[in-house]
């Protein structure tokens, strides 16, 4: 796991120049935020404020920092219909572009999860209603990188068949409805059934060209 493969540990000020916070810091009148990459301003800063040592990460070769791997695997997630956000903090989310159907692929997903716990991906349930700008999904980095021979299995499943998360917009329609009159049924209970036909019908978009009774 990613753990193992990142140097993680307490470290002096002096060896800390591009090494990664493990815990928001504060020193004198600086704050330094968890997961920041650590400059040779940095390090003088924390040293004037009297920090000798730190608890740290660094990464190794084979290791990517967990912005870069949260966006290439959302990336690869994405099908049509689905925009991309800008990678934070080891997170990136997945929206919808439009409203309808947002499919996705469980047995995939799956397999990805299982790869590596350095690697999480969590989304709204298969077959769900969606909204313009909703969030369908959010892959995490757990660590502050992914192994990349990890990275590297899960954007293969994500590609294998096809777009693993797509949404499929609504398309308006004109509906024709024909409801029964029947003895025991009142014309108040009709009218409901309009309305409520009417409000899910708007949320996708279409409408009720023509009803008959």
């Amino acid at each position: 796991g990613a753990a193992q493969d990142m140097i993680f540990g307490e470290i002096s000020c002096e060896e800390a120049e591009g090494a990664i916070l493990a815990h928001s810091l504060k020193a004198g009148t600086a704050t330094f935020k968890k997961g920041r990459v650590l400059t040779a301003e940095d390090v003088a800063a924390l040293a004037g404020a009297g920090v000798n040592r730190i608890v740290a990460a660094r990464l190794e070769a084979g290791d990517v920092p967990e912005d870069q791997a949260a966006a290439e695997l959302a990336r690869a997630l994405a099908g049509p219909g689905v925009r991309v956000g800008a990678p934070f903090t080891g997170r990136a989310n997945l929206f919808a572009e439009a409203d309808g159907v947002v499919t996705i692929d469980r047995a995939r997903l799956d397999a990805i999860n299982l790869v590596d716990e350095a690697l999480t991906v969590a989304t709204l349930p298969p077959f769900d209603t969606v909204s313009a700008r909703q969030m369908l999904a959010t892959v995490k980095i757990i660590p502050f990188a992914a192994p990349r021979a990890a990275l590297d299995r899960t954007l293969a499943l994500a590609r294998q068949e096809g777009p693993l998360i797509r949404v499929h917009a609504f398309r308006p329609r004109n509906i024709g409805l024909v409801a029964t009159r029947l003895p025991a049924i009142r014309e108040s209970v009709l009218d409901k059934t309009r309305s409520v036909l009417d409000a899910r019908l708007a949320a996708m978009g279409s409408r009720i060209g023509r009803a008959i009774r």
